[in-house]
C-alpha cells in the first residue's frame, strides 16, 4: 500500500482481488464482529467506573486493532483483556519510526547503527511471524473454507486478469499492511472526533439528540446507520479538520503548470498536505476553522468543488477501507453517544498532536459515565449533557441526624475559584441545617437535574463565555426545550465583575433565564457579586436569607437549625508537621528574575521579567497563562501572628466536620506561620457581614461603636470596601476585639493562583515561558502602612533555581496568534500588557528567521517614561529592524503633542490602523480593564465611524459583530 508502485504486477493483482471485500456487501459483512469489539470496549468502561481516566488514543487503537483483526482474519487480540497492547503495535510503531529514519538517513549510517537495525529486523521479523501464524493456522483449519473475510479472498481468490492467486509471501505482506493501516488511521479519527466533541457542546448534544432519537436503548443495526446521518457529518467535518493520513504525493505525467503559476515537471513530485486543502476558506468559508458538521448535510456536501475533500487519499491509491473505517467509526461513536456521558478529564487540555505513520491527539485523556436508563429511553426531552472535570460523588454530610434530610445540590462554574469557595461555603454550613448536600462543578449536572429538594447554581463568566467546567451545562439548557425542567426548584448567584460592562453577568443571567425557560421554578432572585465593589458582602447579603427562603418552598424546618458547624482549633505545643497540599500545578523551577525598570528614575515602578522551567508536560501557546501559586507577604504574616500571640513555630491542627469542604488542612498538626503563609488571604477586604462580626465580639464601648458604624453601608463602603480593609487591619486598630483565631480563619477565603499572561512564544523554547509581573507594593489606602500585592511580591523576591507551582491554563481560544502569520497585526496594550505580545512577536520573528513569511504588525505601547519603563525596549527595536513590528509607544510622563495614553496614540495614527484592518488585520487588546480597554475599543469606533461615515449606532453594532463573529477584535483585560 505504502511502497509499492502501481504498476507493479502485486500490486495490481492484490488490489484487484481485495476490492470486492470492501465493497457494500462485504463491507456489510463486517457489521457482526465490529459490534462485538465495540461492546468488549464499552463494557470495559462501564466495569471500571467513572473514576478511571481513559486514555483515548490507546482505547481507539485497542479497538480498532481488534476489530480490523476480528473482520478480516478471525483472530482476537483481545486488548481489552490485558493491560498491555499485543507485542504487534509496539513492533508496528518502532519499525516504522525506524523505517522513516532510514530515509532520512545516509546510507552508511543505516549500516553502521547496528543495534538500530537489529531491532528493525526484530519488529519486522515479529509482524511477520503474527501474519505467518495466521495464515498457517487457517490453511489447518478444516471448517475454513466457508470464511469469505479478507484472509480467506487472499487464499482462494483469484485474479480475475490474471487467474493468478496470491503466494503466501504476498499476503503476509497484505496483512500486516491491513493491521497497520487499517486500526492506525481509524483509531485517531475516533480520537479527533471525541477530543472535537468535547470542545464543541453544541454539536454533541445534536449527536447526542439524535442518537437518542434513533437508537433509544436498542442495540445498533445495521439498518440504523442509514437513520444517523448527522454522525456521519461530524466525522467527515473530523476528517476535514485533522485527516490522520496529513500528506499523500502526486506527480504529473508531462511538464505541465499549475493553476497559471506553479511550473512542475515530470520528474517533481507535488504533495498535498489535506488539513491545509481542507482549510482553503474559498471552498470553506471564513469560519474554516470552525468545527461545524453541517458542512456535510446533503444539500451542502453536492456544492463542494470536486478534490476539496480528500481524507483517505487520491486517485487509485486511495484507501480502499474508506466504507470499513467509516461504517466502524459510525457505529462505535454512536453507541459511545448511546451509552456514556463524557468529560475530558482535563478541561484546560489544549490539542497537541502526535505524529507517526498518522497523527493523532497526544495526551488526551476523558472520564466516562453510564448513561442514566431514563436517559437512554428518552427521545423528546433533550439527552443529558456531558461534565468537564468528573469528581467522586458527594457523600451526605450526617451534621443532622434526626428525621429525613432534604436533597440540596449546589453547583458551581469557576476557573479562578470565587464561585467554587461560595459553594463550598454552603455546602459546609448545609448538614447543620438538615440538607444532604452534594457540591459539584456544573458539568458534573449538564441535563440532568432532580426535582427532589433544591438545586443552586453559582457561576461566573468569562469575557461573556461560560467557565471551563460549566460549558457543557450551559449547552444543555441551551438546547432543553420548554418544560424540560419543569419540578426543578432552582436559584443563581452570579460573580463578575463590571470593569467587563458588556459581559457582567453574561452566564448567571444566561443560567438563570434558560432554567425559567425550560419550566424550573425560581425560589429567589439571582445574586450578584461585582469583584470591583463588595463582592464578598454581596455573597453575604444574598446568602443571610437563603435558608429561610429554601424552607419556605420546600417545606423544611430552618427555624431551629443550628449554626454553621463551628470551626475549632486545638493548639498544640510539641512536634512540627507542615504539609502543603497540591493537586492540579506542578513544580516550575525559576531559571531567570530580573528587573525591567530603571528604579533611579523619578516614579519608578518595578517590572519583572521572570523565565521557568515548566514542569515535565507541561505546555502552552503563546497568549496562554501562567497561574502562580503564591505565599503570603512574611510581614503580614508575622502581623496575624503577633495579633493572636504565636510565635512562627506553634503547631496548631485545625477540625472540621466535613473537612472535605474546607480548604484549610484538617486533622494533622501545621505550624500557624505555614497555615498563614499558604492557605488563606489576609489582604481581602472584610465584608460587611464580617464587620458586624466583630462589633459583635467586641465587648469594650470604645471600640465597639466604631466597629458598629463602619458595618452602616455607606460607611462601610467609604472606609472599608474602598480603601481596602482587610479584617487582619481591623484587628489591628480595634485591639479589643475578642475574635478567635477559628473565627479569624472562618473569615478568610483560601489562598487562589494568580494568573499571568504568558510573555514569550513556545518557538522559542516548549519547555520555559516567561512572565512580565508589576510588582505593587504602594501606600495602603487604609492608611495603614504598604499595601503589597500578595503574588508580585512573592515573585519579585525568588531567587533561581527556586522551585514554584505553577500551572499553564488557556486563555480565551481566540487570543492566540492568527494560524497563518501573514496575517497582520495590531497590538495595543499599557504597562505589563505588553506581556502576551512580546510572545506573539517573538513567534512571528522565529518565524521570519525561518523563512516564513510573515504579516506586518502594529505594536501600540502605553508606558510612563521612555528611560524608565520602556520595556523590552531593545527586543522591540531588534524585531522593528527586522521588518517584523512598527513600535508605536506614548508616554505619560513624556507626552507627545496630544498623546499622553495609548488610546491617543491610536487615534492618531488611525489612517494606519484602519488600513491594517482593511487588509485583513486582527486587533489584540491586553491591558486595565476599567480605563485603557474601554478608552481602546472607544477609540477604535471613532475610527470606523469616521473612515465610512457610520453612526455612532452602526459603528458600536459593526464593533460588537467584529469581536463576537469575526474574532478580529480580541480583549483580554484585568482589573
Amino acid at each position: 500500500m505504502f511502497t509499492a508502485h502501481t504498476e507493479e504486477p502485486n500490486w495490481g493483482k492484490a488490489h484487484r482481488i481485495l476490492m470486492p471485500a470492501f465493497g457494500p456487501l462485504g463491507v456489510r459483512e463486517m457489521f457482526a464482529p465490529m459490534l462485538d469489539v465495540a461492546e468488549q470496549m464499552l463494557l470495559r468502561w462501564e466495569r471500571f467506573g467513572a473514576g478511571t481516566v481513559l486514555d483515548v488514543p490507546d482505547q481507539m487503537t485497542r479497538l480498532t486493532l481488534d476489530t480490523i483483526a476480528l473482520c478480516a482474519f478471525d483472530y482476537r487480540f483481545n486488548s481489552f483483556y490485558q493491560n498491555e497492547m499485543h507485542p504487534f503495535v509496539d513492533a508496528m510503531v518502532d519499525g516504522l519510526k525506524e523505517a522513516g529514519a532510514r530515509t532520512r538517513r545516509p546510507g552508511m549510517a543505516n549500516r553502521m547503527l547496528l543495534l538500530s537495525a537489529r531491532r528493525y529486523e526484530e519488529d519486522i521479523r515479529l509482524m511477520h511471524g503474527v501474519a505467518d501464524q495466521l495464515i498457517a493456522e487457517r490453511r489447518r483449519d478444516p471448517a475454513a473454507g466457508p470464511k469469505n473475510d479478507l484472509l480467506g479472498r487472499m487464499l482462494s481468490a483469484r485474479d480475475p486478469v490474471t487467474g493468478e492467486t496470491l503466494s503466501d509471501e504476498n499476503i503476509r505482506y497484505q496483512m500486516v499492511t491491513f493491521l497497520i493501516a487499517g486500526h492506525e488511521t481509524t483509531s485517531g479519527l475516533l480520537s479527533f472526533a471525541l477530543h472535537l466533541l468535547l470542545k464543541n457542546p453544541r454539536v454533541l448534544h445534536a449527536a447526542r439528540a439524535r442518537v437518542d432519537e434513533v437508537l433509544g436503548t436498542d442495540t445498533p443495526r445495521l439498518d440504523h446507520l442509514a437513520s444517523l446521518r448527522y454522525v456521519e457529518q461530524i466525522l467527515m467535518e473530523t476528517l476535514r479538520l485533522w485527516p490522520t493520513a496529513p500528506g499523500f504525493a502526486v506527480h504529473p505525467h508531462e511538464d505541465t503548470v499549475l493553476g497559471g503559476r506553479h511550473a512542475v515537471t515530470a520528474q517533481d513530485t507535488v504533495m498535498v498536505f489535506p488539513p491545509t486543502l481542507h482549510r482553503d476558506p474559498t471552498v470553506w468559508g471564513a469560519d474554516a476553522e470552525a468545527f461545524r458538521p453541517e458542512r456535510f448535510d446533503r444539500d451542502a456536501e453536492a456544492r463542494l468543488p470536486p478534490n476539496a475533500w480528500k481524507p483517505f487519499g487520491n486517485g487509485q491509491r486511495a484507501c480502499i477501507g474508506r466504507p470499513f473505517a467509516m461504517q466502524e467509526a459510525q457505529l462505535v461513536l454512536s453507541m459511545i453517544l448511546q451509552r456514556f456521558d463524557l468529560f475530558e478529564d482535563d478541561p484546560s487540555y489544549t490539542l497537541k498532536i502526535k505524529q507517526a505513520l498518522t497523527i493523532k491527539p497526544d495526551g488526551f485523556r476523558i472520564r466516562v459515565r453510564r448513561r442514566e436508563p431514563t436517559a437512554l429511553k428518552s427521545r423528546s426531552a433533550p439527552p443529558a449533557a456531558p461534565r468537564a472535570l468528573p469528581r467522586p460523588e458527594s457523600s451526605p454530610l450526617p451534621a443532622r441526624t434526626e428525621g429525613p434530610r432534604t436533597r440540596l445540590l449546589v453547583l458551581y462554574g469557576s476557573n479562578t475559584g470565587s464561585a467554587q469557595a461560595f459553594a463550598q461555603r454552603i455546602g459546609n454550613d448545609a448538614p447543620a441545617r438538615g440538607y444532604a448536600v452534594e457540591v459539584a462543578p456544573m458539568d458534573d449536572h449538564a441535563g440532568r437535574l432532580p426535582t427532589e429538594g433544591a438545586v443552586l447554581v453559582l457561576t461566573a463568566s468569562y469575557e461573556g463565555q461560560p467557565p471551563d467546567n460549566a460549558r457543557q451545562f450551559v449547552a444543555a439548557l441551551e438546547a432543553a426545550p420548554a418544560g424540560a425542567f419543569a419540578g426543578v426548584k432552582y436559584a443563581v448567584f452570579g460573580c463578575g465583575n463590571r470593569q467587563w460592562a458588556r459581559t457582567y453577568q453574561a452566564i448567571p443571567l444566561k443560567v438563570d433565564g434558560l432554567l425559567e425557560a425550560a419550566g424550573a421554578h425560581r425560589i429567589t432572585p439571582r445574586g450578584e457579586a461585582d469583584a470591583s465593589e463588595d463582592f464578598f458582602g454581596a455573597f453575604d447579603a444574598w446568602y443571610a436569607t437563603l435558608w429561610q427562603e429554601l424552607a419556605a418552598v420546600l417545606g423544611t424546618d430552618s427555624a431551629g437549625a443550628s449554626a454553621a458547624t463551628p470551626l475549632q482549633v486545638e493548639v498544640v505545643r510539641e512536634g512540627r508537621s507542615a504539609l502543603l497540599r497540591q493537586e492540579d500545578l506542578g513544580a516550575g523551577q525559576l531559571v531567570e528574575n530580573r528587573e525591567l525598570v530603571d528604579m533611579a528614575a523619578p516614579q519608578a515602578r518595578s517590572k519583572r521579567h521572570l523565565e521557568f522551567d515548566l514542569p515535565e508536560g507541561m505546555t502552552y501557546r503563546a497568549g496562554d497563562y501562567l497561574a502562580v501559586l503564591p505565599r503570603n507577604p512574611g510581614v503580614n504574616v508575622e502581623r496575624a501572628m503577633r495579633r493572636f500571640g504565636f510565635a512562627p513555630d506553634t503547631q496548631v491542627i485545625v477540625h472540621k466536620e466535613g473537612a472535605h469542604l474546607t480548604a484549610l488542612p484538617t486533622g494533622y498538626p501545621i505550624a500557624v506561620s505555614e497555615l498563614l503563609t499558604s492557605y488563606v488571604e489576609l489582604g481581602q477586604p472584610a465584608t460587611r457581614a464580617q464587620v458586624e462580626t466583630l462589633a459583635k465580639a467586641t465587648r469594650c464601648p470604645p471600640e465597639k461603636l466604631p466597629l458598629e458604624a463602619l458595618a452602616r453601608e455607606e460607611s462601610y463602603r467609604r472606609e472599608v470596601l474602598d480603601k481596602r480593609v482587610s479584617v487582619l487591619e481591623l484587628l489591628e486598630r480595634f485591639p479589643a476585639c475578642e475574635l478567635s483565631f477559628a473565627g479569624f480563619l472562618e473569615m478568610l477565603p483560601p489562598l487562589k493562583a494568580r494568573q499571568y499572561s504568558i510573555a514569550s512564544s513556545p518557538l522559542w523554547n516548549p519547555t520555559r515561558c516567561a512572565l512580565t509581573v508589576a510588582v505593587v507594593d504602594a501606600p495602603a489606602y487604609s492608611g495603614q502602612g504598604r499595601y503589597l500585592g500578595v503574588t508580585s511580591n512573592y515573585l519579585a523576591a525568588l531567587a533561581p533555581p527556586a522551585r514554584v507551582s505553577v500551572a499553564v491554563r488557556p486563555s480565551q481560544p481566540r487570543f492566540h496568534p492568527p494560524e497563518d502569520p501573514q496575517v497582520p497585526l495590531v497590538l495595543i496594550c499599557a504597562g505589563t500588557g505588553i506581556a502576551p505580545f512580546r510572545g506573539f512577536l517573538q513567534e512571528r520573528a522565529l518565524q521570519a528567521r525561518e523563512g516564513r513569511r510573515v504579516g506586518p504588525a502594529l505594536l501600540f505601547f502605553g508606558c510612563d517614561h521612555p528611560e524608565a519603563d520602556f520595556l523590552y525596549r531593545e527586543e522591540l527595536e531588534a524585531w522593528r529592524l527586522a521588518g517584523v513590528v512598527d513600535v508605536r509607544p506614548a508616554f505619560t510622563l513624556a507626552p507627545e503633542g496630544e498623546v499622553t495614553f495609548v488610546q491617543h496614540r491610536v487615534w492618531k495614527d488611525r489612517a494606519d490602523v484602519a488600513e491594517l484592518f482593511r487588509r485583513g488585520a486582527t486587533v489584540y487588546v491586553c491591558g486595565d480593564g476599567r480605563r485603557m480597554a474601554p478608552a481602546v475599543r472607544e477609540t477604535l469606533v471613532r475610527i470606523y465611524a469616521e473612515a465610512t461615515g457610520a453612526t455612532r449606532e452602526e459603528a458600536e453594532r459593526w464593533a460588537l459583530q467584529v469581536e463576537r463573529e469575526h474574532g478580529r477584535f480580541v480583549a483580554d483585560v484585568f482589573a
